[in-house]
């Protein structure tokens, strides 16, 4: 595995938090232990849809052992969470949407004793008509699930005249495609401690990515100041998304208010199933048409979103699938429309690459079955109808100059036609066949216009001699804090140890926004470029009032201050301690900033973004033609994101989301019938092992940016994952001769396209 680009040995350090990942010496935030804590338990519905007649809870308060069991009658507050609308009920008082609906909450002396007491509360239940698919929802006669209705969103985009242009087109193709409900799989399920202190104030140990947007939705709930609740929200093990909403945080701040114990509730993984987030399902029908020389004239699209019962982010993922119907590609006629959906079925939310692998995955289908058509190379027809480096974004708005699509296309295909030519060549089992793929995507960073997306930072001098970096976000695997240090290191030529990092705790922290939308790097990059002159300009202007040397013969480097030129084995000239330690009384030295994420002037469309990554992926298969069975030999990525700040970290990502996406591509689905999930647990829902991952992977990272572009590195925690379905269903199709409009890829499918006839001549 390597990365092809060239990096200091700075930029290849370990990450700061690795060995006490690796060793097990971490304690997450599910490990966390306090003197009188008892155990909590959520009582969930067992029912998708229904009406409660009634909840008993008399026989669970009177089991010894049990401190507390509430329901919606000992909500303070608002009985409802969400991050858009408020719309999920905290304890459910008259009827149940899905089956992960919370009724009750139980904390006992134990665990088991809790888990006894759920057993012991009555839940009588007059059943409703499951609603379990988007298009029940859309019949005229269903049960409205919502008073405003069963649609929770309706974005719309046109430009040009589609119908009119595809009278023009010589060749239109026309596909639906299907893709599937998928877990997250995070190795930590749902879980922490609530604490309640002395002072009548909480604190909040769970996983979350926006601590300050948990701090809001409790307050809400509980009635409370926000300034009374404190989150700390590092490390956890894992979100990808899934822990951006509320999850167990109100049950367990309840409890912890009505007996006055920290109250630990952490989700078994059928509980995380049944009620955690789920990437959206979505059927999306796309025509395309081209004229004769493959110059692509009209593009129509329909998506419709299965939402699950409640809204929480699943607005803003449709209008990402919306922006990102076109892809990196220019076409002059086009009308998007996008339907999210109210049913009964889990609740769908966000998930690493916000709708992007779901539209990517069509969008490049239409692009290689069009090219098939031409009889023209897949990717001498995407590089004739793509983006310009000053073209405008996807529906029409100004984005910062890029050539990133031209840049990883060419490199992809590059690096690996002579790669992909001898692979082919090579002696294989007469029953199976050999395939290549490639598929293009651009990413969108932040949360997009029209919607409150705020950064900022602080950089402190402490009282320890200390460079003092603190940020609003959280580490959720991501890798950040190596990030914020080889970030630190670089700009003040420090080493590890004159560092020190606060995040993930909104009492410590200034508010940065949401660790997620691929933002975070991004912002600490921008936030620490507004405060480093500052910051340097202060240190040095102490330096000088205590030593006497001016500021300008003065430097920062390893251990402390040194005079310009003289920076050698002798140490600094003042260190960093003996700095803190003369500092005045009553002087500090804080630098603090505020800001937006970028956003377009003009955009018009919510959410449209301005900053944008771009990936290529080349994937060959191998495909056994008695079973069915595919085997993917290699990833490779090419990824244009901007400058490399963690060389390890950013390998991590791309390489991590490839598998991440491989499973969505080859086994991964979260299959529901009539609301309830068949698949609850690992046994039965199949995830990627090192056996599945390909041995050869390689990612490419093309770090050049337009001149005089002034925002840095984007982030890379979603776009690897985009590109890898497409890219393997190509190579499949190279293989066979089979297309595959549905995911996960089924080896009954191949079987039977095979057998059928479908497939080209393999003899």
């Amino acid at each position: 595995m390597a990365l092809q680009t060239s990096l200091s040995e700075l930029k290849r350090r370990v990450r700061p938090d690795g060995p006490e990942k690796v060793t097990g010496r971490m304690k997450y935030l599910t490990d966390l232990t306090f003197p009188n804590m008892l155990y909590g338990e959520i009582l969930r519905s067992t029912e998708p849809h229904a009406k409660i007649v009634s909840i008993s809870v008399d026989e669970a308060e009177q089991l010894p052992g049990v401190r507390a069991v509430v329901t919606y009658k000992d909500v303070p507050g608002l009985n409802g969470f969400g991050l858009i609308f408020p719309d999920q009920p905290v304890l459910c008082e008259d009827r149940v949407r899905y089956v992960g609906d919370a009724l009750a909450a139980v904390a006992a002396d134990t665990k088991e004793i809790a888990e006894q007491a759920l057993r012991l509360i009555r839940v009588e239940y007059k059943k409703l008509p499951v609603v379990d698919s988007p298009e029940k929802a859309l019949q005229p006669d269903a049960p409205l699930l919502h008073p405003g209705g069963n649609i929770l969103h309706h974005p719309y985009f046109k430009k040009g005249d589609v119908e009119i242009a595809f009278q023009t087109c010589a060749i239109v193709v026309e596909e639906t495609y299907e893709l599937p409900r998928q877990m997250h799989a995070y190795m930590e399920t749902e879980g922490g401690v609530i604490v309640p202190e002395p002072d009548g104030k909480l604190t909040v140990y769970v996983g979350t990515q926006h601590g300050f947007k948990d701090r809001f939705q409790l307050a809400r709930i509980l009635d409370m100041p926000e300034t009374d609740i404190r989150v700390v929200s590092s490390p956890m093990g894992g979100s990808f998304g899934g822990k951006d909403e509320l999850n167990i945080q109100p049950y367990g701040a309840l409890l912890a208010l009505a007996t006055n114990c920290p109250v630990k509730i952490h989700n078994s993984r059928q509980e995380s199933v049944r009620a955690g987030l789920k990437r959206h399902p979505m059927n999306i029908t796309m025509k395309t048409g081209v004229d004769q020389e493959g110059n692509i004239l009209a593009h129509k699209v329909k998506i419709i979103a299965d939402t699950g019962a409640y809204a929480t982010l699943g607005p803003a993922v449709l209008d990402f699938a919306v922006e990102h119907a076109p892809g990196p590609y220019i076409i002059p006629h086009m009308e998007i429309e996008g339907l999210s959906v109210f049913t009964n079925n889990g609740v769908s939310g966000e998930f690493r690459g916000f709708g992007g692998n779901q539209i990517t995955f069509a969008l490049e289908g239409q692009m290689d079955r069009l090219a098939n058509k031409l009889n023209m190379d897949p990717v001498t027809f995407r590089l004739k109808n793509l983006r310009k480096a000053d073209d405008p974004g996807p529906l029409g708005q100004k984005i910062a100059p890029t050539n990133g699509a031209s840049d990883v296309l060419q490199a992809i295909e590059r690096s690996h036609a002579e790669k992909s030519k001898r692979w082919k060549q090579e002696e294989l089992d007469k029953w199976k066949v050999r395939g290549t793929g490639i598929a293009l995507t651009m990413h969108g960073g932040g949360l997009g216009i029209d919607r409150n997306d705020p950064a900022g930072g602080r950089l402190s001098f402490t009282k320890a001699g200390k460079i003092e970096a603190a940020f609003g976000f959280e580490e959720c695997g991501q890798g950040l804090l190596a990030v914020i240090e080889t970030l630190l290191i670089e700009e003040f030529e420090c080493t590890e140890k004159d560092i020190k990092i606060v995040i993930g705790d909104t009492a410590l922290v200034p508010v940065s926004g949401s660790s997620t939308a691929s933002r975070s790097t991004s912002m600490v990059w921008q936030a620490l470029m507004r405060m480093k002159d500052s910051f340097r300009k202060q240190v040095l202007e102490l330096a000088q009032m205590i030593t006497g040397i001016f500021a300008d013969q003065l430097r920062m480097g390893p251990r402390g201050i040194w005079k310009v030129g003289e920076m050698d084995a002798s140490g600094p000239f003042i260190t960093f301690t003996q700095l803190a330690h003369q500092m005045p009384t009553g002087r500090s030295i804080n630098v603090h900033t505020s800001f937006n994420f970028p956003t377009s002037p003009d955009a018009t469309v919510g959410g449209s973004h301005y900053l944008y990554a771009f990936a290529a992926v080349i994937a060959h298969v191998e495909v056994d033609l008695l079973t069915g069975q595919v085997k993917v030999s290699t990833i490779d990525q090419a990824v244009a994101a901007g400058p490399v700040v963690s060389a390890l970290g950013y390998l991590g990502q791309i390489e991590g989301g490839g598998v991440m996406a491989l499973g969505y591509t080859m086994m991964e689905e979260a299959v529901m019938d009539k609301g309830i999930y068949l698949t609850d647990n690992f046994d039965n829902y199949f995830i990627p092992t090192i056996c599945d991952v390909p041995y050869n992977t390689n990612v490419e990272a093309i770090e050049k940016l337009a001149a005089g572009d002034p925002f840095g590195p984007r982030g890379v925690g979603e776009i690897g994952t985009v590109a890898v379905a497409p890219a393997i269903v190509r190579a499949i199709y190279d293989a066979t001769g089979c297309w595959v409009n549905k995911l996960p890829v089924s080896p009954e499918f191949l079987l039977k396209s095979i057998s059928l006839g479908e497939m080209k001549p393999w003899i």
